[in-house]
């Protein structure tokens, strides 16, 4: 005859640990807590996912979800400098991606284009007719200062929001959602909310 043939409450509870009580308990000594270090002492309580220094298990986990790196404007760069420097360009004409591209300056055209200023004491003498999605100042006054033209078309963004980069005025024209959002408040985005509600 077995035990549980007697009665249904024969081990239903079991008596509780009890530590810290001496040898003849049988949980002397380290009690449970092992030997030395922060949990052996009283008063530790480790974060939740703490493991013990390694890296945690949820920094490890791949993350994932909206990013806004796969918007980002990606520019080939190509200095004035290396422009004049280049035979095709060195007396002047028509620079763009298409003759950057044969003078084997730019890759291809998954990029756009962007013209740094930087040039040498002897300034730039060759007259050049630039066509690029950006243009910076200091390029802007070189060029036009030799007597070139600069026509700067814009990235995708700049169509998006309206911006023209050839006006005096490069603020939007097209407001999205999140500068009609912050209307009332005093930002650069209410301003230009403000002012297109007057036009």
């Amino acid at each position: 005859m077995m035990i549980h043939d007697i009665t249904s409450l024969a081990g239903k509870s079991k008596k509780r640990k009890r530590i810290g009580r001496g040898h003849g308990s049988g949980q002397g000594k380290q009690a449970g807590r092992g030997h030395k270090g922060a949990g052996s002492r009283s008063g530790d309580a480790a974060k939740r996912g703490f493991e013990g220094g390694q890296m945690p298990y949820f920094r490890r986990l791949a993350k994932f979800g909206f990013t806004n790196a796969q918007f980002k404007t990606e520019f080939w760069i190509v200095n004035l400098a290396d422009i004049v420097r280049h035979p095709s360009f060195a007396k002047g004409g028509k620079v763009d991606i298409d003759t950057l591209i044969k003078a084997g300056l730019v890759r291809d055209t998954s990029r756009d284009l962007k013209i740094l200023g930087s040039i040498g004491e002897d300034g730039l003498k060759a007259k050049l007719d630039v066509t690029a999605s950006r243009v910076s100042m200091s390029a802007r006054r070189l060029i036009e200062g030799a007597g070139g033209k600069v026509h700067e078309t814009g990235t995708r963004r700049d169509h998006v929001r309206g911006v023209d980069r050839n006006a005096d005025d490069k603020s939007p024209k097209k407001l999205t959602k999140k500068l009609k959002r912050g209307a009332n408040s005093r930002g650069k985005a209410a301003v230009a909310a403000q002012e297109a509600a007057q036009e």
